[in-house]
């Protein structure tokens, strides 16, 4: 190992989130994080929805540490101290021969690592932000340390982090399968189709809350499969056949099929929630008036336009067929659920802005002339509900990770290895 004690070695990577399509709900195994079920989910653009991790080794570090947006966090939990292990017990020679280091493979255990990560949405509201951090986490560990393994077998790594952390190594759409082994090893995640597959598809998450639930994912899940006789026949009866429908949906773009299993599937893990003792009510009134606006408008239409899903969290995850219809489900959505007179619509509609330039909408004025969906009855009262939406994310399947190359978007400060 260089002698010289003040080097610092960073790597950035940044690492999309993703969102269930047929849901994980429920492990066979705490420790290992393995699953009752097979899971599918569709990776989001990491331009919108990411978490971006800077890992830093040195000698002159006492201890590791980490920062999660901006804040020290303790690393002492056994989900951190799994994947830290794990990718240590990988780790290869490194040699940086600009900088004139290098670190052989038995020096990585005596060596400290300094970790920030940042990611650029709300943090536990129910949008995966544990499993675009877990992922990349582990993806930046292994390029920092030269791991030879690839991101399926890294996949089982960051399950050990967070569960949904596996399919954030992939882009398009993505399996988890829930494997057999009692160790874990074949618990792993694999692209069914990359992002480029079904390009047409465009999604909108009404972030309807971004604090923090109530109820954590471990938690309810732990209690879900200790009191809910239905999630049992969920992962034994119901999840392997939508399984093979949901992935040839996918690969032949069957939005009818894939919008039909999408929404049938959320509700499923919904119930499954209130099924529960005590119930978990991961979803909200909005939530709720949200699920029946496209209800209505995919009934009226005769074949599915939008499909629904919501994790564990009050947000809607909307995947439109195509820009047209989003364009169209984003003038209903902005006429039940009006901005704050005040609002600032860029900050109201965040992410790709084309879908308001597609919707015709350019300021408040337009939100206001919005006339009633053509859906909505005419001797039915229009009940407007301005506020209930925190913002809209426009966004679409995206890529998976990617190391950062440029200096500057590193969150860690090269000569010291401090949070910059």
């Amino acid at each position: 190992m260089a002698e010289k004690k003040s080097w610092v070695l960073m790597v950035t990577a940044q690492t999309p989130t993703n969102i269930a399509v047929i849901k994980y709900w429920g492990k066979r195994d705490e420790s290992l994080i393995l699953p009752i079920n097979d899971s599918i989910s569709v990776t989001l653009d990491p331009s919108h929805l990411c978490t971006t991790t800077t890992v830093a080794v040195s000698p002159g570090f006492t201890h590791d540490r980490m920062w999660l947006n901006g804040k020290e966090i303790s690393l002492s939990g056994g989900r951190y101290q799994n994947c830290l292990r794990e990718i240590r017990s990988r780790a290869s020679d490194v040699e940086d021969e600009k900088k004139g280091i290098k670190i052989a493979k038995k020096d990585w255990e005596n060596l400290h690592l300094h970790i920030a990560s940042y990611n650029n949405f709300p943090t536990a509201a129910g949008l995966a932000s544990s499993a675009a951090g877990f992922a990349c986490l582990v993806y930046s560990l292994a390029k920092l340390m030269n791991v030879k393994e690839d991101n399926s077998q890294l996949s089982a790594i960051a399950r050990q982090g967070s569960g949904s952390a596996c399919r954030s190594l992939y882009g398009g759409f993505v399996k988890w399968i829930m494997g057999k082994d009692d160790n874990g090893s074949d618990s792993i995640a694999v692209q069914l189709v990359d992002e480029k597959h079904w390009d047409e598809l465009v999604i909108l998450i009404a972030v309807v809350s971004s604090r923090q639930k109530e109820t954590s994912s471990t938690s309810g899940m732990r209690e879900t499969v200790e009191t809910s006789p239905l999630v049992l026949h969920r992962a034994k009866e119901v999840v392997p056949k939508r399984v093979v429908e949901m992935e040839e949906a996918i690969k032949s773009r069957n939005f009818p099929a894939f919008a039909r299993l999408t929404c049938s599937d959320s509700n499923q893990f919904h119930a499954v929630c209130l099924d529960t003792s005590p119930p978990i009510f991961y979803m909200n009134d909005t939530s709720h008036r949200i699920i029946s606006c496209v209800e209505k408008w995919n009934r009226s239409e005769g074949t599915p336009q939008v499909a629904y899903t919501f994790d564990a969290g009050p947000n809607a995850v909307l995947i439109a067929r195509n820009r047209k219809v989003a364009a169209l489900l984003l003038q209903r959505l902005l006429f039940h659920f009006p901005p704050q007179s005040d609002a600032d619509l860029n900050s109201y509609i965040v992410g790709d802005k084309s879908v308001l330039m597609d919707a015709g909408i350019q300021d408040l004025k337009d939100v206001e002339a919005l006339p009633p969906p053509p859906e909505i009855k005419d001797n039915v009262p229009t009940q407007k509900f301005k506020g209930d939406v925190s913002y809209f994310i426009c966004t679409r399947p995206g890529r998976g990770p990617v190391l950062l190359t440029e200096e500057s978007q590193a969150l860690l400060n090269p000569e010291t290895g401090l949070p910059k």
